[in-house]
């Protein structure tokens, strides 16, 4: 079998998904019951109740300084237990403190949870099993032996010490930084911390370990050749480092207790990048990445040495959104990977220690009920790993198997809440369901006001909402007002693209709540109607809550009033404005000019440019999704234009001056993150970018503009002005322009105080 054929067309159906096979999937149940799925699975020695496995989401900062579990992390995954997940994973647990110097910040402080600090920590462990325990889950811990150079280079001026990997290679987040190559006496310690890990999660409990052995952590970096270039030493044999852990774990627990192993099948890295590989740095340090054969016959020699189970996937952080699919990339993306991994262990008769056929999970965007079976039943895996939609609804698994499939919250796949809220130094949460991780402090149960008030909303956007939802569940009355004649605010524009159709999806249910709300007492919808004072004040609320949004905004450009200028918002709405344009430019690089520009490509066959003044495309965006959009925008021969400035709309074409200097990010830079702005690198002063402006005309039949958006508050300060009730309030867009997760959670807990 041609593997590497396989990858590379893989990768390459990831620009144009929909026309290579992939489907747009909805919140249907044309396969319920769902047997496959609600059937039981024996791992060694425990029958796990169903096939649907949590998959591991980094649980930072979801910890006490100790690095003990705390009430926040735990009643997280208590809730999902509720929900009815048959195995639950945590996020990543490391074991090599003392030796991974990124794992520790100022003050000796981690924001790990951690199983080896001392017997401190174990008690929040054992409380953790008995909560999932109890609602019938079982649930492994996820023990990672490092970072590596995918860890924190800040240790290098708060520390005065390099990070570690397993040969001398650059850091991710700062490439200029390298990391020193762990010592065989270093790794040999390792192995035993993690043979004690889980020696003390046994003993608390916990029904299995899960080594993190993907995405270019650590155990990747041992065993890979793209990153391990070891030549002396029994660590220079790729294989090693990996089955001396599993070997000592099988040492600390017995035979019967479970082990499971994360992996890629590839990197996939040559697959992404091709030429680029010999020609870039960082990537050309890595281009002889471990090919699928390695791997599967790595796999057969895990299975030997005692690993139960495997959930595979593939790429690593210089290809991110491969590990983490975003948004845009298609559901069930990577069935075709566990469905080589089944063949391979069924042809060559790989069974566990115990006798027993080894699962295989599949993973990759699999949160729809029918979606899920259907890859059960075809045995393109043996379970389902879902992570993200389990933080939109922890019920996913209860309402699948009542077959109330229309009322689970759909994941979006924004990864702005789940991912980039620690990024930029808070903890994992959910754009779409404001409890997620708050789950100790906001109760399911939305607790009855204690007087009942007459209560206006006033836009029907996600903010409005989700107010108007908690507002009639503490017994208030409440009036909705949306202007236009559907529910959905921006995000009605923003679902048009055929790659935001999980945001399609959400539309739908926002849509569905509000049909429910409109049968309960006390609620009244207002579609086409254009909330005023007069109106407000003539109804004598009690309280109002503006949530109208924002309009999008205009530059000062010569010519911007032309006739062949549109708004982003005016071409989603109308993709005919620019129907009859070859050229279309579009003016502001942020995700909505990206993702425009993306469906003007690849659905219209438009020839697109985008320019953007700032140094990045897509800045603040998910490194995952902007990592995506912007790979396959090259791909199809987008012209990404950044640092440069729009100087005039003419007819047929925009004049700007784009600044040359050599110190110009590349806007293709898909393999390095884009820093969070409080974190300084101290080589930008060596890349200092000067100007070098030159003058260039772009043609341009259509001109869109995608600069951004203002808070529509008029309404709410002249609310205020006209004291037109007690108690005014502003939340969403309407009070700041940012993301669905800032609005949702505004909008829940200002309803909640109402």
């Amino acid at each position: 079998m041609d593997y590497a054929k396989i990858i590379k067309n893989l990768t390459d159906s990831y620009g144009d998904w929909w026309k290579k096979g992939y489907d747009t999937p909805r919140m249907t149940k044309e396969l319920y019951p769902y047997q496959e799925m609600f059937s039981p699975i024996k791992i060694n020695s425990i029958t796990v109740k169903n096939r649907v496995v949590m998959a591991p989401m980094g649980n930072i900062s979801m910890c006490d300084e100790t690095g003990r579990p705390n009430e926040k992390m735990i009643s997280y995954f208590e809730e999902r237990a509720k929900g009815g997940v048959g195995l639950i994973t945590t996020g990543l647990i490391p074991v090599s403190f003392g030796i991974d110097k990124s794992l520790i910040e100022l003050g000796e402080l981690t924001y790990f949870p951690r199983i080896d600090r001392s017997r401190t920590v174990l008690a929040g462990w054992r409380n953790l099993a008995a909560k999932c325990h109890a609602h019938g889950s079982h649930i492994f811990v996820q023990l990672t032996p490092g970072l590596g150079r995918v860890g924190n280079p800040q240790c290098l001026i708060t520390q005065k010490t390099f990070p570690r990997s397993s040969s001398f290679n650059p850091n991710w987040y700062i490439k200029d930084v390298p990391c020193l190559r762990l010592s065989d006496s270093s790794c040999k310690k390792i192995i035993k911390n993690i043979g004690q890990a889980s020696a003390d999660a046994r003993v608390c409990g916990l029904d299995g370990v899960y080594l993190h052995g993907h995405e270019g952590y650590l155990l990747e970096q041992m065993s890979n050749t793209a990153f391990n270039r070891r030549k002396l030493g029994r660590y220079a044999n790729w294989m090693n480092f990996g089955l001396d852990m599993v070997k000592e774990i099988r040492k600390r627990v017995g035979d019967d207790y479970p082990i499971m192993y994360r992996i890629d099948l590839t990197l996939a890295l040559n697959a992404t990048y091709n030429e680029r590989m010999d020609t870039q740095s960082p990537l050309k340090k890595f281009k002889n990445e471990r090919t699928v054969e390695q791997s599967l016959e790595y796999m057969k020699e895990l299975a030997k040495a005692g690993v139960d189970l495997f959930d595979v996937d593939m790429g690593c952080y210089d290809n991110w959104w491969l590990p983490h699919p975003p948004a845009s990339m298609p559901s069930a993306c990577f069935l075709e990977l566990s469905s080589i991994v089944k063949k391979y262990f069924k042809e060559n008769k790989i069974l566990s220690n115990k006798g027993l056929e080894i699962p295989i999970v599949g993973v990759g965007k699999l949160g729809y009920p029918d979606l899920a079976e259907k890859a059960l039943k075809e045995k393109k895996c043996d379970m389902v790993m879902l992570g993200r939609p389990l933080l939109a609804d922890p019920d996913w698994c209860a309402k699948a198997y009542k077959g109330e499939v229309e009322n689970i919250i759909p994941c979006i796949g924004c990864q702005e809440a789940c991912i980039n809220e620690f990024v930029q130094g808070g903890h994992p949460q959910c754009a779409v369901n404001p409890r997620t991780a708050f789950e100790h402090e906001l109760k399911k149960e939305i607790p009855k006001a204690q007087k009942a008030k007459k209560v206006a909303v006033v836009g029907g956007g996600p903010a409005g909402v989700a107010a108007a939802t908690v507002l009639i569940n503490r017994a208030h009355s409440v009036d909705l007002y949306e202007k236009s004649k559907e529910i959905g605010g921006n995000i009605v524009p923003g679902c048009k693209p055929v790659i935001k159709y999980e945001i399609r999806n959400y539309l739908d249910y926002l849509k569905s709540v509000v049909d429910k709300l409109q049968k309960r007492e006390g609620f009244n919808l207002f579609l086409n109607t254009k909330a005023d004072i007069k109106t407000l004040k003539e109804k004598g609320y009690d309280a109002i809550l503006i949530a109208t949004g924002s309009t999008p905004c205009k530059p000062k450009i010569k010519g911007i009033n032309n006739k062949n200028v549109f708004t982003a918002t005016e071409v989603l709405n109308n993709p005919d404005l620019v129907k009859k344009a070859d050229n279309v430019v579009i003016i502001g690089g942020g995700s909505v000019g990206a993702e425009l520009a993306y469906m003007l490509k690849y659905e219209y066959d438009k020839n697109v440019k985008v320019v953007e003044a700032l140094k990045y495309i897509m800045n603040h965006v998910c490194t995952a999704n902007r990592g995506h959009i912007i790979h396959y925008l090259e791909r199809a021969g987008v012209e990404l234009i950044n640092c440069s400035v729009v100087n005039e709309i003419k007819e047929n074409s925009v004049l700007i001056s784009q600044n040359k200097h050599k110190n110009v990010p590349d806007p293709y830079n898909t393999w390095s993150p884009i820093l969070p702005e409080n974190i300084e690198n101290p080589m930008d002063m060596l890349r200092k970018i000067k100007d070098k402006y030159e003058d260039r005309e772009l043609k341009a039949e259509a001109v869109i503009i995608a600069t951004g958006s203002l808070s529509d508050n008029k309404l709410f300060f002249d609310c205020l002005k006209e004291r037109v009730a007690p108690e005014i309030y502003n939340v969403g867009d309407s009070q700041k322009v940012g993301l669905v997760f800032e609005a949702v959670r505004a909008a829940y807990r200002k309803a909640l105080s109402i």
